[in-house]
């Protein structure tokens, strides 16, 4: 199986950033002669820049197009805590609505993150996390295939961290995470209840296990309003 569309335009559309053919702060061509040079649709393309935006590596801007984005400076916080920990300390029951669950090819920033041999997959799922059946964000996790192979689809989605723990004895140690200031679009305010434009925390997380090996990265959108980081030093 070879990688999505839009996979394979993602790991295009980086190169010629790295490659410096689009340098930072430089507008990238617009969506339909993107769409075009690669001969697919505009939805497809679509999908290429959302996955680079929310790796911030593009930005949109309101009424001027697609840029390369400026690198933001990071607030690194040590430790990982599971969204369903999370909760309790809060007081509030977690849940969660799984909105896409599948095996895939795993993008080339993928394949970097989490370190993943040749030819291996990856477990994508698409999620709306509720407190006290109050959506609070929406994320996309990538995990490696073989990580979960043992786990049901169930496991995985209720608590992620938890199985690791119980089933494979394996237990999250730090986490690299990455937030910065994003406005949602159609999709995102359906998913959590909210006006399209409405302020959302963008977090990006790579998550390491005990013995240093990463196993999850994440790219999740907080409805700002309900939610809020503390940073302790």
């Amino acid at each position: 199986m070879g990688s999505p569309v839009y996979i394979q335009i993602h790991n295009q559309l980086r190169e010629n950033i790295e490659s410096s053919k689009w340098k930072v702060g430089q507008k990238i061509p617009a969506e339909r002669e993107l769409a075009a040079s690669f001969d697919v649709s505009r939805m497809t393309l679509r999908q290429a820049i959302q996955a680079l935006v929310d790796e911030g590596i593009l930005e949109r801007r309101v009424g001027s197009g697609t840029f390369v984005a400026n690198r933001k400076v990071q607030e690194k916080m040590s430790g990982v805590t599971s969204f369903t920990e999370l909760m309790q300390v809060s007081g509030k029951k977690a849940s969660s609505k799984t909105i896409s669950y599948h095996l895939t090819i795993p993008s080339q920033t993928e394949v970097e993150k989490l370190e993943l041999p040749a030819g291996a997959k990856v477990l994508r799922m698409e999620r709306v996390r509720y407190g006290d059946d109050v959506p609070l964000c929406y994320e996309v996790a990538t995990v490696p295939a073989a990580l979960v192979e043992d786990f049901s689809k169930e496991e995985v989605t209720s608590s992620f961290y938890r199985t690791l723990e119980k089933k494979a004895h394996l237990y999250p140690g730090h986490a690299t995470q990455a937030i910065s200031a994003t406005k949602a679009t159609e999709k995102i305010a359906t998913y959590l209840q909210i006006k399209r434009g409405d302020a959302l925390l963008r977090m990006t997380q790579l998550s390491y296990l005990q013995d240093g090996r990463p196993f999850e990265y994440v790219h999740t959108q907080y409805v700002g309003s309900r939610f809020e980081f503390v940073l302790e030093k």
